[in-house]
Parts: C-alpha cells; structure tokens; sequence
C-alpha cells in the first residue's frame, strides 16, 4: 500500500514506512487506484489477478472472483528499514500531488535521500497500455531490503552501477549514489511515466548535495528493446534488480539484458522472493545464459530477524513464498564474489 506523507504544514515527525497509504478516487476520468502493496501479485497469475482487479475497479465493476478479493487484502507491505519524514525545505512549485519525504535508513542514519512516491492519478490508459506499472504504484519490499543491502555493503560499489526495472523511486540506486562511492549511477525502468518521477528525484537530490561526485542519471531501459541494451553494452560493474522475475514475457530478457550490461568482470544482485517457480525459472535461464548464479538466503541479521518475527505471525500476514526476497548473485566466469555479511 502506498504510503502517507504527514499533511502540509503539520509539524514534522517521523514515522515508519509501515504507516501509509494511497487513497482511491476516480474523477473526470482519472482514477488513484488504492491497490495493496502486500506481495500477492506475486505469480505471474496472481499479478494478472491484481491488474483484473484495477481494470474492473476502473470499469466499475463488481469484483466476485474469489482469487481477485485476495490480491486486494492488505498483507504484509514492509520490513521497517526505512524511516520517512517531510524534508526540511518544501519547493514552492510543488503541488498537492507532490509528496515529498525524506527516506532515512535506520540502520545507517547518516544515509537519506528525498522520494515523492505518490505521483497522483493514475489515468486509466496509463494503467491499461503502458509497459509494467507496477513500479508506479508503491515502494515493495524488495526493494527497500536491496536498498537496505546496498548501504550495509556500500564498499562493494564501484565505478559505474545501474538499476534495472527500480520503478517509479529507484530507492536502492539513490541510496547507492547518496552513500557509496560509485562513479556514476544509472537509475533505470521501461516506463516512461516511473522515469519522469525518477528525473525530478535526482534533480531534487542533486540541489540538496546529496551526491557528491558521484554522476548520477535516469533513462528508460526496456530489457526487449535492443537499442536500450546495446547502447549500455559492457558498461556497469554492478547492477541492481529488485522484484522483476514475476512476469513471464520478460523473464528471457532480463536475463540476456544482465549478461549484456555486466562488465566481465561485474556482478549483478537480484533481490526476488521465491514467488512459486518464478526465481527457479529465472536462475536456470542465467545458467543457461553462461552466467555463475549464487543463491543467499541469509544475507543480513536485520532482514532475517524481521523474517523469523513475520513467520510467527502465520501465512494469513506473512508468507515467505511471497514476501521475502532471496538474494541471487550472477557473475561472469568463474568468480570468487566475498560479500560483507
């Protein structure tokens, strides 16, 4: 579920990412599609399901099926790695639908970064015709752990580093660009409307110094478009992918898109639940594509311990299959990677 920021002119307070949400209205054709951030669109079927879902909420009809109403509950949406509060200064020009906040790691409060993570209304052909919105709607789980992972591992990053399909916030590569001491950053996703929001983010960032020396850029990046991917061939030393493997039709190309960008001596983290067959599927087509795949279920003490708690709790709040991201390093060759634990 998307989260709240604190109402304009209230005073400043800071509260974890858990507390918010996005409001649902559809006016003069436009729609806020108040949509879950729990993990069940998981599957390919299940993220069918959760799209059917919008569709008939835009189409005002009425939702009976049985596998649809359980994509709608809302489940478990975060890992509290992150805290968020209204940022000092306020722009202006901002309008009611820019909600800034100020991301802040718990874990290493030194390192923060400036999000608006609700864009307003989505339009109803934005939703039925463009490439993959689900990076348009919230910030997921995955996401916030890689974030969480790149700052507690930050040494790892050098030279130039992208982050494939990061959405509409990119969180992971931001925090990256704020933190590490990488070249340059590429904050990437193949939808127009995520790349739009991901250029004001930088530009925000890069008026509050939060970047350094480090360069730091957006683009879109179809993973099927091979002018997208030729035009990056062998650059990056790392790359960053959170919560992609779902989608069957794109599963093959970013595969071949991680071989293609990886320096031969790169690394990419891909940080995915298991979601049924979905990261299966993914790593036997990385092997088959030459790459070195090396699977992590404990990868940091935080995560861990957040999902031992969850696990208390029973399926009906938190289900592993759905909600937990494995962490999968592919390489080039035969490389010995040692990771920071």
């Amino acid at each position: 579920m998307e989260r709240d920021s604190p109402a304009a002119g209230a005073a400043e307070k800071t509260e974890p990412a858990s507390s918010s949400r996005k409001n649902a209205t559809e006016e003069a054709g436009e729609i806020n599609s108040h949509m879950s951030r729990d993990a069940t669109c998981a599957t390919a079927e299940v993220a069918k399901a959760r799209w059917t879902l919008l569709r008939q909420v835009l189409r005002q009809k009425q939702v009976d099926n049985p596998e649809i109403k359980q994509v709608s509950v809302r489940r478990f949406s975060t890992f509290d790695l992150f805290t968020r509060k209204n940022p000092k200064t306020q722009n202006s020009g901002d309008t009611t639908d820019d909600q800034w906040v100020e991301y802040s790691s718990v874990y290493s409060a030194e390192c923060s970064c400036l999000l608006r993570d609700n864009l307003g209304p989505l339009r109803v052909n934005e939703v039925l015709n463009s490439f993959d919105n689900t990076g348009n709607v919230c910030v997921w789980p995955s996401e916030e752990v890689m974030a969480h992972y790149c700052l507690q591992n930050r040494h790892i990053f050098k030279g130039a580093v992208c982050e494939l399909g990061g959405g509409m916030t990119c969180l992971a590569g931001l925090m990256v660009a704020v933190c590490a001491d990488a070249n340059e950053v590429l904050l990437s996703d193949g939808n127009e409307k995520s790349i739009h929001n991901v250029r004001e983010l930088v530009e925000r960032n890069e008026q509050a110094g939060k970047f350094g020396s480090t360069r730091v850029s957006a683009r879109v990046v179809r993973w099927d478009c091979e002018s997208d991917v030729s035009a990056l061939e062998g650059h990056f030393n790392t790359i960053l992918c959170a919560d992609c493997l779902f989608l069957d039709q794109y599963r093959a190309c970013l595969v071949d898109a991680i071989r293609r960008l990886l320096q031969p001596t790169g690394m990419a983290l891909v940080f995915a639940p298991q979601r049924g067959r979905t990261l299966s599927l993914f790593c036997q087509l990385a092997q088959q594509a030459g790459l070195d795949v090396a699977q992590q279920q404990q990868y940091d003490a935080q995560v861990m311990d957040v999902h031992l708690k969850m696990l208390r709790q029973g399926k009906e709040v938190y289900d592993d299959n759905i909600h937990y991201p494995l962490l999968v390093t592919l390489t080039k060759g035969a490389q010995l990677i040692s990771q920071a634990q």
